[in-house]
């Protein structure tokens, strides 16, 4: 039971993430007294979830976030490009529906404050305020959460946007079995490179993923895989070394070689997991973004991912009056598209970045083939672009293999 000096709202989000800030967003235009409870007292600057695909945009453009982020100087891009020895698959995003045809490069950093200037009037963003635990009625329904030092907020609905390793997930007592890959990503800012090609590029090597593409500024953003402890105990010299091998292993970096190691001492080391959680909800509470799921950033979904999360949400409250009916249908309605997502993206990460003789082949082979196959890349693409999901079939993947002829290789498919 509540005590009587409690604060009451109709939503109290926990995290200012993309996820929670998108989710107050969402929430807050349905007209809902919104509470938003962050630790952290300023916006984050990380390298993570810079680019926006089109589903993604076009909910921003409803909130008038994406003028925002492009009057702010975020890059339009037009493509997707994996590389390797023998071919490439290039994603044209041109060839979407006109107004849904780019991607949007932004510093995640931009993002957020984006979105945290134009939240509605009826959500109040309350930094430097982590949220000790969740709270419960007289039934044991998650009912509000407790803030360190400011009392307890009382809602109908709590929605975790905590992050991977959330605690109100664990409270919620939804399961989430988090997978490591075996090997990290090295994330680096290349400042001064103008005239960068707006695409993002993932290059396939014998040492594993190397993807670029470009910020605003004139500034590059470059990721390498690398195995867990490869820098563990290393110098100066022998990181100069590492960095000249790279860009003799991709002569493409050559053109801002020196910018790369003038760099390449702030480097950020980050580790790569994935999951998807059991459930989305339980009585009180949703899960958005990476509090529900995590995926490799090279497939340019998480982030997206979290703002179809927030639509959703307002989207099943908005039909339904009873708040824990409407959390069911989001579970219902969300969780296979998440999970659909989950498999295309660990897909496309083994494609690119599994080092074993038989991932290399068969990754290297998938990626040819799919290039070469216009129904089978624009569906890829259509897939990422979060315009709608058109899983695979067997008979898909038997062709990405090179095992079956494909007499409709050269078509779009039939429902574009």
């Amino acid at each position: 039971m509540s005590s009587p000096a409690a604060e009451r709202a109709d939503v109290v989000v926990c995290g200012a993430g993309v996820g929670g800030l998108a989710a107050a967003h969402a929430l807050g235009s349905l007209g809902l007294r919104v509470v938003v409870a962050e630790k952290r007292p300023t916006v984050p600057r990380i390298p993570k979830g810079e680019v926006l695909q089109p589903g993604a945009l076009r909910i921003l453009d409803d909130w008038g976030i994406s003028e925002v982020l492009e009057d702010r100087g975020a890059v339009r891009l037009s493509s997707l490009v994996a590389v390797e020895a023998k071919g490439r698959m290039a994603l044209d995003y041109a060839q979407l529906p006109e107004g849904s045809n780019w991607l949007l490069s932004a510093d995640h950093e931009s993002i957020l404050m984006a979105l945290a200037d134009h939240l509605p009037d009826t959500v109040d963003l309350r930094r430097a305020t982590p949220v000790q635990d969740v709270v419960r009625d007289d039934a044991g329904r998650i009912a509000g959460v407790a803030l360190k030092g400011s009392g307890e907020v009382w809602a109908p609905l709590v929605v975790a946007a905590d992050g991977v390793s959330s605690r109100l997930r664990r409270a919620a007592g939804i399961e989430a079995d988090r997978q490591d890959y075996p090997h990290r990503l090295v994330a680096l800012e290349i400042p001064d490179v103008p005239d960068a090609a707006r695409e993002v590029v993932a290059y396939t090597t014998s040492r594993g993923l190397r993807m670029r593409y470009p910020l605003p500024g004139d500034r590059v953003r470059l990721y390498v895989q690398i195995e867990p402890d490869e820098f563990r105990g290393v110098g100066h010299d022998a990181v100069l070394r590492w960095t000249d091998e790279l860009i003799a292993e991709l002569p493409d970096l050559a053109d801002f070689g020196d910018q790369l190691r003038t760099c390449v001492a702030d480097r950020q080391t980050l580790p790569v997991s994935h999951f998807e959680a059991s459930g989305l909800s339980a009585p009180g509470i949703a899960l958005v973004g990476e509090s529900a799921h995590s995926v490799h950033p090279m497939a340019a979904q998480g982030m997206n991912s979290a703002i179809y999360d927030a639509r959703a949400l307002s989207a099943c409250l908005a039909a339904e009056s009873d708040v824990d009916t409407a959390l069911r249908e989001y579970e219902s309605r969300r969780l296979p598209e998440i999970n659909q997502i989950g498999t295309i993206s660990h897909n496309a990460a083994r494609m690119l970045t599994d080092l074993s003789w038989v991932g290399r082949t068969i990754g290297r082979r998938a990626l040819r083939n799919t290039g070469a196959n216009q129904r089978l890349s624009f569906t890829v693409m259509h897939n990422l672009s979060g315009l709608g999901l058109h899983p695979l079939s067997p008979f898909d993947r038997l062709c990405q293999l090179g095992l079956l002829p494909d007499p409709r290789s050269r078509r779009r498919p039939r429902w574009a």
